[in-house]
């Protein structure tokens, strides 16, 4: 720790922090960062959520899942293509865990009480690649936007 101190004030304007490895959690995680941003306004309330979500399913503090969120902020940009984060989840998880990121997938495009349909084509995508029928991934959207009071679609 203290030598990344040294080595930010030696050099702050090329100093970098590391990478997360693309492991199921992380990329969960930036599904859903790319998700909030994919009608190009990352709001306060979809950050507010995903942190919410990340300490949820890692049983963890607001804290360490406002950092993972940065972690998966980093990953999400460094991983242009949904397909290939799709990809490492479908491979990483069972069923039950892909169904359980798409419910969390859903409760960020539901957090500023807005569905757009920009956000509703990245989920799509992502269902389609996991393998989810369009049937059991309409179930998983209605269960979620169930739970959400006054979500309007755009």
């Amino acid at each position: 720790m203290f030598e990344k101190l040294i080595e930010f004030f030696s050099n702050p304007n090329t100093y970098e922090t590391p990478m997360p490895k693309a492991d199921a959690d992380h990329v969960i995680g930036a599904l859903m960062v790319r998700a909030a941003k994919a009608d190009r306004a990352y709001l306060f309330e979809e950050v507010e959520t995903i942190d919410r979500v990340l300490a949820e399913r890692h049983d963890i503090g607001p804290i360490d899942a406002a950092k993972m969120r940065a972690a998966c902020e980093r990953l999400e940009e460094a991983m242009p293509d949904t397909v290939e984060l799709a990809a490492i989840l479908r491979e990483a998880v069972g069923t039950d865990e892909l169904e359980d990121a798409l419910r969390a997938l859903w409760r960020i495009v539901f957090a500023d009480g807005i569905e757009r349909d920009e956000e509703d084509e990245v989920l799509h995508k992502v269902e389609a690649m996991l393998g989810v029928t369009p049937e059991r991934a309409k179930e998983l959207h209605d269960e979620v936007i169930s739970t959400k009071l006054g979500v309007v679609k755009v």
